[in-house]
């Protein structure tokens, strides 16, 4: 979990030092072209039994349309605010998760847990720290891609157990790159270096490479006990920040990520607590 967590951040990172010229959907769509070519290659190495009826299953299709719009939101949002804060953003999603399991999911959820889960928002705030003066709103689409993951996530469990994780993920780059491409109909091609071209090429990579790393740590341990593990990505993007672009959260902003942390580990230990009780 914790080498997926390395391999996103470097995506991220490659992604956000070639969004500095490249234009957006531009760069989303030449990153998921590779990206495609990768897990497509590694379906193949494997012999998974990719085939189209999986991808036409409504709950894949589903999956897909919402992840496309999560690859844009937080894409776009990546490139314009601090890695570190995008990050501590984008860790929300366990506390949007609780949230969407209560109102549609019917869960029950007791005051401690409503209490943790407004915690964590309260951590989200003081991380994007909004003013009326100089506000971002670009906080704010990471925020909704953020809401978007955690119906993505959501989506994803009702997926049939029969259909392999490269149908879903192929599933969902293929309406990434159709969105991306839709895009550049209205906005048209920039003529890219070298150096552009092989800093997505290398963000490909590990994106696939993240992909691969978080399945395999999912089949191979408990999620209850690896989940937390996912908040590693935050200590890389700190790092990130400070030694690439000089970025360092203010006092305001480590309080919130500390309280962003603790909120979704605890949610995270009620939640082990209710499997084992089952």
């Amino acid at each position: 979990m914790m080498a997926s967590m390395a391999a996103y951040l470097v995506n991220d990172t490659l992604v956000k030092v070639a969004g500095q010229t490249v234009p957006p959907a531009q760069l989303i769509l030449v990153r998921g072209l590779m990206a495609f070519a990768c897990i497509a290659l590694a379906a193949r190495l494997t012999a998974a039994p990719v085939r189209l009826a999986h991808c036409n299953n409504r709950w894949v299709v589903a999956r897909a349309l919402i992840d496309a719009g999560a690859t844009f939101a937080y894409l776009t949002s990546l490139l314009h605010l601090p890695i570190a804060n995008a990050t501590a953003i984008n860790m929300a999603a366990p506390l949007f998760i609780a949230v969407l399991a209560v109102v549609l999911l019917h869960e029950r959820a007791g005051l401690v847990r409503w209490l943790t889960i407004a915690v964590g928002f309260i951590g989200v705030l003081l991380v994007i720290q909004p003013r009326s003066e100089g506000f971002n709103a670009f906080s704010v689409l990471c925020l909704f891609a953020t809401l978007l993951h955690a119906f993505r996530d959501l989506v994803t469990r009702r997926v049939p157990p029969g259909i392999p994780s490269f149908s879903i993920t192929l599933a969902s780059l293929f309406t990434v790159l159709i969105l991306a491409g839709l895009a550049l109909l209205f906005l048209g091609w920039k003529p890219m270096t070298a150096t552009e071209f092989g800093l997505l090429a290398a963000a490909s990579v590990f994106l696939a490479a993240g992909y691969h790393l978080i399945t395999l740590a999912a089949r191979a341990g408990d999620l209850t006990v690896i989940a937390p593990f996912r908040y590693s990505g935050l200590l890389f993007a700190l790092i990130a920040g400070a030694t690439i672009w000089g970025e360092w959260p203010n006092t305001l902003g480590w309080i919130g990520i500390v309280l962003l942390i603790a909120a979704g580990l605890w949610l995270l230990r009620q939640e082990r607590a209710r499997a084992a009780a089952r």
